[in-house]
């Protein structure tokens, strides 16, 4: 394992939004507003005052690549056969002649900042941005904002009330300002909830003489029938139907909720053909963006490499922000997007780059040091945020650095997020930024169920709903029904949808509509038909020290995997195939397995008796999937409790599973040997 620590800058955030603010006609005459700036929540959430004039920040200002129009056309002439740049992927040094800043207009930047008051501290590779350092007070003055505190569902940011304006020579060469919000990114990981506390399941300290799973790979039985009542008297419930997990009293290697090992995730997905066929990503390098990282990862990952048998892992960690804080969150993040690429592409390098922090700007520089330092062909970022948060802005300058990365041949691959269409968070329908990108792969996400011999029983969309049907077992042995059962509603699923920002990519154009639509593609991201990570508690939990197995998921899990699919993809064409985008939507039938509703289905049903009669509980009752007529898989569930549940599957919020590409898991998953046998 290698460390390299480079003080190295951010790039540029993605917070555009609203209508500009109040600005004076002489602001307005004096230099250039720059329109969509101001973050959405702007409008919305409670504003606490102005932020502490002293207080000190860092800005990002992101230069105006050049011939952006003209570097567009390039990058869908190298994807097109018929043309004479297909597959001619740019240098670096080509990027820089033809698109990139000058460094003259780098230094005039610099000259306006530090006649602002603030300290110039870095210029970004290709002078793409300059970073600098200052008060508040200064920020506001340069660029002409008020800088506010603001309450966005219990959390507080900071953020700039209106459009920022920037004046004099330096005015045309801005495209924007980044760090006038604190507001970033979001991980796309999730662990499945333990009904009885509400909280994550915990994790099981691992015993370094054991070998092989902890969680229960078997997360379906044969269906059973349950009866409850009050004492012996009324109300009484009867429930039949397929189980979920395994007992509450089940020790390791069946312990609740369902967790799955590399091993039994290979199998699923076709992927020993593949070893056996000499493709494991040999010679490739996954390149993993996270923010704050994990301290530990080196060493967990490592235990996990031996503990699973797998090949031992060849990672190379970059801090080119400096050395991150830390974040208990993301170091469970970091741990998964390692530990399950390596999983996948067991023969494939992994650079993990560890952003200084969430930030827009600390993880687009991540990514910006990623593609110019040349770490890999295949970047894989497990975040986002909502596509409203964007403020309708048709081209950011992400999308930039995106287009600059496709342009050199490597795929840039982003989680579709786990909140479903987001209407249970923002009461309105959206889709993850920056996964709803063009020039980004969108990854969504699925639920599985293995055979005795693990191979795959079904794969459906992922979306979870719980309902309570009976309480906790009483003092009598009796477990008292819920009447009426108790709706706790949608827990989590795969994100995806049309954008309301982007056009339909020409890639897309044999799809409905004329809007990007999300995902593309999709793998294992269902937390509760989830998989085993191997981390230090004081990392992923925040306390001990001690290596734990924890059971994890979202479509965090799904992107890293497809990504080391994708590292492998490239092994086999034996040069760069670019953005993944371009390909998936060419290839030929039986390359992807197209996920589909689950079918046919033996879902739970139950009778309720009480002093004035007996009534039905249909599957649609229980199952609670918010309105959708799509097909489910219903299944009576414990948690650790003795309380009993009905946990649902393919019940995503307002999305759906269905033949051909649908909104929750693209076109599907890829299918083994035969996707890779395509290129």
């Amino acid at each position: 394992m290698k460390t390299w620590t480079l003080r190295f800058a951010a790039v540029f955030t993605l917070l555009f939004c609203l209508a500009p603010g109040p600005i004076s006609v002489a602001q307005k005459n004096a230099g250039r507003i720059l329109a969509r700036q101001t973050p959405s929540f702007v409008s919305t959430a409670k504003d606490l005052g102005p932020e502490e004039l002293s207080k000190q920040v860092t800005i990002y200002v992101w230069l105006r690549m050049h011939n952006v129009d003209s570097l567009q056309r390039l990058v869908q002439q190298q994807h097109n056969p018929t043309s004479g740049n297909y597959r001619s992927w740019l240098t670096r040094e080509e990027f820089t002649a033809q698109y990139a800043p000058t460094a003259q207009e780098a230094a005039t930047v610099q000259r306006f900042l530090a006649a602002h008051n603030l300290n110039v501290v870095s210029v970004g590779e290709r002078n793409l941005y300059v970073k600098a350092e200052g008060t508040i007070a200064d920020v506001q003055k340069a660029f002409h904002v008020q800088i506010d505190r603001f309450n966005v569902r219990g959390e507080t940011y900071r953020s700039n009330t209106s459009e920022p304006v920037i004046e004099g020579p330096v005015a045309s060469l801005v495209g924007r300002i980044g760090g006038l919000t604190d507001y970033g990114f979001k991980p796309h990981s999730r662990r499945p909830i333990n009904p009885e506390t509400g909280q994550p399941f915990p994790p099981v300290r691992l015993s370094v003489t054991t070998h092989g799973a902890f969680f229960a790979a078997n997360c379906f039985r044969p269906p059973q029938s349950v009866a409850f009542s009050t004492d012996g008297a009324l109300p009484k419930a009867f429930y039949t139907g397929n189980r979920y997990g395994s007992n509450i009293t089940s020790s390791a290697p069946n312990l609740p909720p369902c967790g799955f090992q590399p091993s039994e995730v290979q199998t699923a997905y076709n992927l020993n053909g593949v070893y056996a066929a000499g493709l494991n990503g040999a010679g490739q390098t996954v390149v993993i963006v996270d923010a704050y990282g994990s301290p530990t990862i080196a060493a967990d990952a490592s235990v996990f490499s031996s503990f699973y048998g797998l090949a031992p892992l060849n990672l190379a960690i970059y801090q080119p922000g400096g050395p991150p804080a830390f974040n208990s969150g993301w170091a469970s993040e970091t741990t998964l997007d390692v530990e399950w690429a390596h999983s996948v592409a067991p023969g494939a390098n992994i650079a993990l780059v560890e952003a200084l922090t969430n930030s827009f700007d600390d993880l687009d520089a991540a990514i910006l040091f990623a593609v110019d330092n040349n770490l890999g062909n295949v970047i894989s970022n497990s975040y986002g945020t909502e596509e409203a948060n964007l403020g309708g802005s048709g081209f950011t300058y992400l999308d930039d650095l995106l287009l600059f990365a496709g342009s050199l041949g490597i795929s840039v691959n982003y989680s579709t997020g786990d909140n479903g269409d987001f209407a249970a968070i923002e009461g309105f329908t959206d889709v993850s930024y920056p996964a709803s990108s063009p020039y980004a792969t969108g990854v969504g996400g699925t639920s599985l169920a293995l055979k005795a011999d693990k191979t795959m029983l079904f794969q459906t969309g992922w979306g979870n709903n719980e309902t309570r049907i009976a309480n906790a077992t009483d003092s009598h042995g009796y477990n008292t029904p819920v009447v009426p059962p108790l709706n706790l509603g949608f827990i989590y699923g795969a994100g995806g949808g049309t954008s309301a920002v982007y056009a339909k990519p020409a890639f897309q154009n044999g799809l409905p509509g004329s809007f990007r639509l999300v995902p593309d593609v999709a793998y294992l991201a269902d937390p509760y038909t989830g998989v085993e990570i191997i981390c230090n508690t004081g990392s992923c939990s925040g306390s001990g020290n001690s290596l734990a197995v924890y059971a994890i998921g979202g479509t965090s899990l799904a992107c890293p995997m497809f990504s080391g699919m994708w590292a492998i993809a490239n092994q086999k064409h034996g040069s760069p195939l670019g953005p993944a985008t371009q390909w998936l939507y060419t290839l030929p039938a039986g390359a992807i397995s197209d996920v589909l509703p689950p079918s046919p289905t033996f879902d739970v049903l139950g009778f309720i008796t009480t002093s004035s009669g007996t009534t039905t509980e249909s599957a649609a009752q229980l199952a609670a999937p918010l309105g959708t007529t799509t097909p489910f898989f219903s299944a009576l569930y414990n948690g650790t409790s003795t309380r009993w549940y009905v946990l649902t599957f393919n019940t995503d919020s307002s999305l759906f599973t269905a033949p051909g590409w649908d909104n929750v898991t693209g076109l599907g998953t890829p299918n083994g040997l035969l996707f890779l046998t395509a290129f």
